[in-house]
């Protein structure tokens, strides 16, 4: 099995020239994950096929997810484990807890890596240099432009929490 990141790198190196579609890798672990019985990662990738095929079909017309489609879906999925843990945590489920844990680490493994605290702080620093951006009127500019920038790599909430203490 390839990891994401190699296969991401592959995507991008590959652009022009041949197509590789996240889905399809994606779909190939799962029947890897087949052939190994492992029932958390065929679980999770058994997810992340039913919500993707459920966001082609939502909407007016039905289409086909693109990779930026599929690694939003991803993404919300990883955020529904984190939050399903927290609450199984919350409520003394911490068996229900771990297995939420163990699918989300499935998914990361799909998602571009994100950014560290000092990593967001220099882009969110850079974008809002030069948009000339420094008042709290400009929030909802600052926002579009930072979260262009950020593409999914980290937090929403983080980076609002941050742009605001940056805007005075």
């Amino acid at each position: 099995m390839v990891p994401a990141s190699l296969k991401l790198a592959r995507r991008a190196e590959a652009a022009g020239r041949l197509l590789f579609m996240l889905i399809d890798d994606i779909r190939s672990d799962l029947t890897t994950a087949m052939k190994a019985k492992d029932a958390v990662r065929l679980r999770t990738l058994r997810a992340i096929i039913a919500a993707v095929q459920e966001a082609e079909v939502s909407g007016a017309q039905a289409t086909t997810l693109d990779d930026d489609g599929v690694l939003k879906v991803i993404a919300a999925q990883a955020k529904r484990r984190v939050e399903a843990a927290e609450a199984f945590d919350a409520g003394g489920r911490t068996e229900k807890a771990a297995d939420e844990r163990a699918e989300l680490v499935v998914l990361e493994a799909y998602l571009p890596a994100g950014l560290d605290e000092g990593e967001l702080v220099a882009l969110v620093d850079r974008v809002l240099a030069e948009n000339g951006l420094s008042e709290k009127a400009q929030m909802g500019q600052a926002m579009k432009a930072v979260n262009a920038e950020v593409a999914g790599r980290a937090d929403g909430r983080a980076v609002a929490d941050l742009v605001k203490a940056k805007l005075v």
